[in-house]
């Protein structure tokens, strides 16, 4: 489940758990913040070092789609990955670009010779401008192309890279949310089929967009886009508390699924729908007494397009 994956469900909600109330408002820049850490762990190390050393030496044209509240573009500079050069980055939620142009204000001091670009607009009509075609060196899509029609949005990202360019494409769901413990398992395993389900028939302004196996078929959608592989792997998100509790803002993030996996499922036909009621406060009560431990499977990759 990626950056907006989880924005699907309703922005608000009444959710209840025994005697006590989650949060009736639920914020998805909170959400974004919260999952960095998350996010931290799950990047895939092999692939983030095999992009590094295929970056080319001098100033970088970077191009980030959907990049939400700028976590990624937070990550390329503290890391390193983007030492020099003009980084974009493009989300259609002018909220998100707001909040990015905050978050990101202290690291144009921190990293003068990288110039931010933030734009409020929709990466594939970005990308399909006629002005950006083999302009970047470098096209990122985090927790992204899960959300699109795979064998429309692939060759257009692609298109934005010089001969050579190189692309990482990371957090692509593949097929398994799994919840910890078990409530009901034959109940637990029909609703995530049912969850996967909506990711499947999404549509967005009349078109397809999504993929709940986005991470396997990116396979054979690069192959077909004419991109060469140099590194795969997986970036699975695990989620449990320690010791201390859940780390950072992890349990408001277990929160935030929770809630977006009922406000996808209510009202399906499948299920029961006190049933379904049971099992959301039920994981949301798990998360209040530190029980939850969630993990969703995902793929990382990166390449680069023929010279």
């Amino acid at each position: 489940m990626g950056d907006q994956r989880a924005h699907d469900g309703p922005a608000n909600g009444g959710l209840t758990y025994n005697s006590g109330v989650v949060e009736t408002t639920y914020s998805f820049a909170r959400y974004l913040s919260a999952k960095k850490t998350i996010d931290d762990r799950a990047l895939n190390a092999q692939v983030w070092e095999a992009l590094a050393r295929a970056l080319p030496a001098g100033p970088l044209r970077v191009l980030e789609v959907g990049c939400g509240i700028g976590t990624m573009v937070e990550r390329a500079l503290e890391r390193g990955l983007v030492r020099r050069g003009a980084y974009t980055a493009v989300d259609k939620e002018p909220d998100n670009i707001a909040d990015a142009r905050e978050r990101l204000a202290p690291l144009a001091a921190r990293f003068p010779e990288v110039q931010l670009d933030l734009r409020s607009e929709c990466a594939l009509k970005f990308s399909a401008r006629p002005e950006h075609r083999g302009q970047y060196d470098l096209v990122i899509a985090h927790a992204f192309l899960d959300l699109l029609h795979l064998p429309s949005a692939v060759p257009l990202f692609l298109r934005t890279l010089r001969p050579g360019g190189l692309f990482y494409f990371t957090l692509n769901f593949d097929g398994a949310t799994l919840f910890q413990p078990e409530i009901d398992p034959a109940f637990d395993a029909l609703i995530e089929s049912l969850y996967h389900r909506t990711m499947d028939e999404r549509v967005t302004d009349g078109q397809p967009s999504g993929d709940s196996r986005s991470g396997r078929h990116l396979f054979g959608e690069l192959r077909a886009a004419g991109a060469h592989l140099l590194a795969a792997g997986s970036s699975d998100w695990t989620v449990f508390a320690g010791p201390h509790g859940y780390p950072a803002d992890e349990a408001y993030f277990l929160h935030f699924i929770i809630h977006t996996v009922g406000g996808a499922l209510r009202g399906q036909p499948e299920l029961d729908p006190q049933r379904f009621e049971g099992w959301v406060a039920e994981r949301h009560a798990q998360i209040e007494r530190g029980e939850l431990a969630y993990i969703a499977h995902q793929m990382d990759f990166c390449g680069r397009v023929a010279e």
